[in-house]
């Protein structure tokens, strides 16, 4: 079985991997198509500490091959889009409607994985592991979708459309007349845009150091562009209701804290290293300001993604126009190229 590899000194494509049969309350899923995220070349450069060897990937979809005993909401031929959240579904924040805070479903990294001859154990990354032909994963994990979404648009849902969208509609709240500043236009940053877009703020400011994302943004819900965040006062005098940072580096973090106006919130979704430290003026947040953190768009997966497929059937979200290019698997190298680039909003791989 071809998948995606790294074994803590570099990535390359294997095609001795094998998977094991899923047990009670999970899924065996065969990839048709996962997006190359920023999350999986983040454990490459080490800005994700994981264990390897590891096959990458986190966003994918594909179709059900088997089932383990007690799973009844997917069957075998059911189109899915998988999520990276192996929550438990029974502890107090799954119970509450935080699946995100799960603590089975941060840092348990589990090896349904081998290879070669010897069988030697393989990590899971994010108990999905969407670049290899097939995984298996909970069942909490594969939400069926309608067969007529491109599984390479749908592939998307899982990570991209969750954080982004999410992050707007469950973490920040946006209402109808806010502002929004969206610091950083990659695949997250543009779900960010119409997850504004559908939350009807009115003014949706896309920041960007590059100018040829212009059109693009947008398409996806910006009302204006700028190349700097300097010229954003110009536009918003009286600071933003909602900055959303999604690049991940520190001093713009320290800018988006500086854009809010009162009451505004700034919201995290870039993933600088593990031990990167921001600095901001205290007395800045006096004004009923508040920074948030927010993993994985605060979603609930079996809720959202369903959601979130039937609003791109009726045309209201964009997925088709997230994918900017589509590698077969063995093209890896090729497309992770394009995305350290960031000529590519998402590089999707297909098996």
């Amino acid at each position: 079985m071809r998948g995606v590899l790294f074994d803590g000194k570099r990535v390359r494509v294997v095609d001795d991997l094998a998977v094991r049969e899923p047990g009670p309350g999970e899924v065996l899923v065969a990839i048709a198509a996962a997006g190359l995220c920023h999350s999986d070349l983040s454990v490459v450069d080490g800005t994700i500490p994981f264990p390897a060897p590891v096959v990458l990937g986190h966003e994918g979809a594909g179709v059900v091959e088997a089932v383990g005993v007690g799973v009844t909401h997917v069957a075998p031929g059911d189109h899915v889009a998988l999520s990276t959240l192996a929550h438990c579904g029974t502890c107090a924040e799954c119970d509450r409607g935080r699946p995100t805070m799960c603590r089975r479903a941060i840092g348990r990294p589990g090896r349904p994985f081998t290879r070669g001859a010897g069988a030697d154990p393989v990590y899971q990354f994010a108990a999905n592991s969407a670049f290899a032909e097939r995984t298996v994963v909970k069942a909490v994990q594969a939400v069926r979708i309608p067969e007529d979404i491109p599984l390479t648009s749908a592939a998307l849902i899982g990570c991209g459309v969750l954080t982004g969208v999410g992050a707007v509609l469950n973490r920040a709240r946006v209402d109808r007349g806010d502002s929004v500043v969206v610091i950083g236009t990659g695949g997250i940053g543009l779900n960010v845009l119409q997850g504004a877009r559908l939350a009807g703020a009115l003014t949706v400011v896309a920041v960007d150091a590059n100018p040829a994302k212009e059109a693009v943004a947008r398409r996806f819900g910006a009302t204006d562009f700028l190349t700097s965040a300097e010229g954003v006062r110009e536009l918003l005098p009286a600071g933003a209701d909602h900055v959303f940072e999604c690049v991940g580096r520190v001093e713009l973090i320290r800018q988006a804290v500086g854009l809010l106006g009162r009451r505004g919130q700034a919201v995290l979704l870039g993933v600088p290293p593990a031990t990167a430290e921001a600095s901001f003026l205290v007395s800045s947040l006096y004004l009923d300001k508040s920074i948030l953190g927010c993993r994985y768009g605060s979603s609930r997966p079996q809720r959202d993604i369903a959601l979130y497929a039937e609003l791109y059937r009726r045309g209201r979200l964009l997925l088709d126009e997230l994918v900017t290019a589509v590698f077969p698997v063995e093209d890896f190298e090729k497309a992770r190229a394009e995305a350290e680039a960031g000529r590519v909003a998402r590089a999707v791989l297909t098996f």
